[in-house]
């Protein structure tokens, strides 16, 4: 797109399936590094990635010629794939559906950068789902309870 100029930074985050514990850091880099290869043959921009057992952050640099959501499916889809198809997971991998994505302003950029970074500690202080509901009421996002995550069938 000639002439179209933007600055689109948008945190993901979304869980492991039923909110399971299956991402090990025995290879959480391996998945950061294949996430992070399927954005940048999007060709977005990876700021920030980070994973604790049961979700994962992702801030990026967005370019406007990709939805979110055909990102998103896209990026869950193969990464859910390829994780099978490694075995690292004795059970089958995969996302909850849906996902949050946050739209922060380049000034906010760098502190984002550091929460992500920082997501051991800071769940050490707040677990998973009251974070993401914070994030949720942060950004004045109308949500309920009962469409959060899905429970266990």
């Amino acid at each position: 797109m000639p002439n179209t100029y933007t600055q689109l930074h948008i945190q993901f985050v979304f869980a492991v399936k039923y909110r399971q514990a299956l991402i090990s850091r025995e290879w959480n880099t391996q998945l950061h590094k294949y996430m992070t290869a399927i954005f940048q043959d999007n060709k977005h921009k990876m700021l920030q990635i980070n994973s604790e057992p049961v979700h994962i952050h992702i801030l990026l640099g967005m370019r406007p010629h990709q939805s979110i959501s055909s990102l998103m499916q896209l990026v869950k889809g193969e990464s859910s794939r390829w994780l099978n198809e490694k075995e690292f997971c004795k059970d089958k991998f995969a996302w909850q559906e849906g996902y949050g994505a946050f739209s922060y302003a380049k000034s906010e950029v760098p502190n984002v950068i550091k929460y992500i970074q920082n997501q051991e500690v800071h769940h050490k202080k707040e677990n998973f789902l009251n974070e993401y509901k914070r994030l949720l009421t942060e950004f004045d996002v109308d949500w309920k309870e009962e469409y959060i995550f899905t429970l266990p069938e």
